[in-house]
C-alpha cells in the first residue's frame, strides 16, 4: 500500500506528464485536481497563451473540497484573501507567454454592512505586482436577487483584462460586431448608414474662419477619400470634426488628448467605423444561465462569457488555462474554438463533472 508521500509524488509525476503533452501538442486538455499554485508551478516558463478564470470568492461559498484543503476564499480575514489570489496570478505571470492575457472574473462582497470593493483590491494588488490593466469589463448579468431594503440590487460583476507586456496578442477582427445598417443611396449620391453625405462638413469647411487655406484644401480632400470609402463598401459610416466647429470628443487639452492635438495641428480628424464592424463595449450583458450551473455547481461561468476572451487573446491552438476550473466551462469552450485546454480546481467532484462533460464536445460549434 502506497504512503502518503508516495501517492503525492504520483499525482506530481502525472500532473507534470499530462501538462507535457498539453504544451508538446500531443493532446488538447487535461483536468487536474489538486491546489492550483502547487500544480502551476508543474507548468514551464511563458507556456500558456491566455488564462481566463473565476477564483472563489470571499466568505460567499462553501465549496466541495475536503476538510483539510486550504481554501481560497475561506481566509478569516480578506487582507488574507488578496495575499493568496496575488500569489496564485505572480504564478501565472510567470508561465504566460509574453504576448499572453488574464481575465480575471470577480464579485465583490459585504462585510459589517460595507461593500468592501474586493475585485479592485485585489485587481490592485495585480497591477502593484507588474501586471497591466487593459480593461474592467462589466458583466451585467441582467437580474439578481435583494435581500437588503436599504440599497439596491447586486446585478453585475467585473472582469478584468490584464497583460504582462505593453505588446500582446489581439485579434480584434475575430470578436468586431457587424453593422446592422449600411450606407445607401439617397437622391442619387451614397450616405452613410446614419444618412451623412458629407455635404454639411464640406460647408464647414468652405465657410470656416479657423482654417488656413491650406488646411481647407486639406480637409477638403480628406472628405473625398471618406466618401469614396463609403462608396467603395470599405467604410458604412463616419463623423467629421473640424477646427472651430466641433469640439474634441474628450478633452481640449492636447497634453491628454491625441484628437485634440490634431484638431490643433491639422485642423481637423475623422471618426470611422469600418465595414467589418465594431470592438464590443466594456459592459457585456449576458445571462448566467448555464445548465452545469443547475445540476452541479452554483459559479459556472457560461460559455457565451468565454468567447470574446478566448477568440480575441489566444490564437488557433494556443494553450487556455483555467487554474480554477469548476465543471470546466473554460476548457470545453476552447475545444469549441480550436484552442487546447488546461483545468486545475481542488475539487475531486468537480473535476470528475468536467471530465463526463468534455464527453460532450465532438466538433465546433461557435
Amino acid at each position: 500500500m502506497k504512503t502518503a508521500i508516495e501517492y503525492q509524488y504520483d499525482k506530481k509525476e502525472m500532473a507534470e506528464f499530462e501538462i507535457e503533452q498539453i504544451i508538446s501538442n500531443k493532446r488538447d486538455f487535461t483536468f487536474l485536481c489538486g491546489d492550483s499554485l502547487e500544480i502551476l508551478k508543474l507548468i514551464p516558463d511563458e507556456s500558456v497563451n491566455c488564462v481566463v478564470t473565476s477564483p472563489p470568492y470571499w466568505n460567499l461559498r462553501e465549496y466541495d473540497v475536503s476538510e483539510n484543503s486550504n481554501v481560497i476564499g475561506n481566509e478569516p480575514d480578506y487582507k488574507d484573501y488578496v495575499k493568496n489570489i496575488t500569489a496564485i496570478f505572480d504564478e501565472i505571470k510567470r508561465i504566460l507567454t509574453r504576448d499572453g492575457s488574464l481575465w480575471l472574473n470577480l464579485g465583490d462582497k459585504y462585510y459589517n454592512k460595507e461593500l468592501l470593493g474586493m475585485p479592485w483590491r485585489v485587481a490592485l494588488s495585480l497591477m502593484d505586482n507588474g501586471w497591466i490593466l487593459r480593461n474592467d469589463v462589466i458583466w451585467d448579468q441582467m437580474k439578481g436577487t435583494q435581500s437588503s431594503k436599504d440599497r439596491l440590487r447586486d446585478v453585475y460583476e467585473h472582469i478584468f483584462h490584464f497583460v504582462k507586456s505593453k505588446k500582446y496578442y489581439y485579434a480584434h477582427d475575430e470578436i468586431r460586431i457587424a453593422p446592422i445598417k449600411q450606407p445607401k443611396v439617397y437622391n442619387g449620391e451614397i450616405v452613410s448608414a446614419t444618412g451623412v453625405s458629407g455635404k454639411k462638413y464640406r460647408k464647414q469647411i468652405e465657410e470656416s474662419q479657423f482654417l488656413s487655406e491650406e488646411e481647407k484644401k486639406a480637409a477638403s480632400q480628406a472628405l473625398d477619400e471618406i466618401l469614396q470609402e463609403i462608396s467603395e463598401g470599405k467604410l458604412v459610416d463616419f463623423r467629421m470634426t473640424i477646427r472651430g466647429e466641433q469640439r474634441a470628443f474628450h478633452s481640449d487639452n492636447t497634453n491628454i488628448s491625441g484628437r485634440a492635438k490634431e484638431l490643433e495641428t491639422k485642423g481637423f480628424y475623422f471618426i470611422k467605423m469600418g465595414a467589418n464592424g465594431h470592438l464590443p463595449s466594456d459592459i457585456w450583458r449576458i445571462a448566467p444561465e448555464d445548465t452545469w450551473r443547475k445540476d452541479a455547481h452554483y459559479a459556472v461561468f457560461p460559455e457565451e462569457l468565454l468567447l470574446n476572451p478566448i477568440k480575441a487573446t489566444c490564437h488557433e491552438n494556443g494553450i487556455v488555462l483555467d487554474p480554477f476550473s469548476g465543471t470546466g466551462s473554460t476548457v470545453v469552450t476552447a475545444l469549441k474554438l480550436n484552442r487546447r485546454g488546461i483545468g486545475i480546481d481542488l475539487s475531486e467532484y468537480y473535476t470528475d463533472l468536467a471530465k463526463k462533460r468534455i464527453k460532450q464536445v465532438c466538433k465546433p460549434l461557435f
